[in-house]
């Protein structure tokens, strides 16, 4: 079953109550909180997104999913772990060693979160093999970090359908969510190259009709 996680980047900041009551609403599975430090990614929106996890937190039923955009993981996780989020995603590009990567999501784990790995567009989605035995999602850049709006690499897809064989063939169970340029075209492709899990930002929020946004991806 495809599921669909809406990123709050694009969504007016003025009527963000609103926007995340009308979108559980509307059908979305998860939040998907974009956290961008100013130094990973160009922009610095940490105090915003503090906000949204709240607000999701004290009016939806919805579970949040925290897309990590920065280079120090580990303080932003544990400020995110305070907030009882449902899952973490970092970037491999933060870390410097295997090592660290493997810390970071034994971290995680341990404070009852689900643990996902995220790699851009440029990074080859070998480098994530080692880990998928630890980890329950998959997140796969489809277009450059730090920017809603932009359009879907088709690169993409022969990511998702290499990491859709592999996990097959080695017996892992984990999700494969795909973030960036997803729309009622893209979605269809990324779907049948083996995504279970799309994030929409720009697609939903200026819809004018969220429900059917939604229900048009998922199906």
């Amino acid at each position: 079953m495809v599921e669909v996680s809406i990123s709050l980047l694009s969504a007016d900041k003025e009527n963000i109550v609103k926007i995340i009551y009308d979108l559980e609403v509307a059908g979305t599975n998860y939040f998907h909180i974009d956290v961008m430090d100013g130094k990973f990614v160009e922009k610095d929106n940490t105090n915003t997104m503090r906000q949204y996890t709240e607000y999701i937190k004290q009016i939806a039923n919805t579970k949040s999913e925290v897309h990590l955009m920065v280079e120090d993981v580990e303080s932003y996780a544990k400020s995110y772990i305070d907030m009882e989020v449902n899952c973490i995603i970092f970037h491999i590009e933060s870390c410097k060693t295997e090592k660290q990567v493997l810390e970071l999501i034994s971290y995680i784990k341990e404070n009852n979160i689900q643990v996902g790995l995220t790699i851009n567009p440029k990074t080859a989605i070998e480098k994530l093999y080692n880990y998928l035995p630890y980890i329950h999602k998959v997140l796969i850049m489809s277009v450059e970090p730090g920017e809603g709006g932009q359009e879907f690499i088709e690169g993409t897809l022969d990511k998702i359908h290499e990491l859709n064989v592999y996990a097959y063939e080695n017996g892992l169970d984990i999700d494969i969510e795909v973030d960036g340029g997803i729309n009622d075209n893209t979605a269809k492709k990324v779907v049948e190259a083996g995504a279970n899990i799309l994030v929409a930002g720009s697609y939903i929020i200026n819809s004018g009709n969220y429900k059917e946004a939604i229900k048009k991806l998922k199906d």
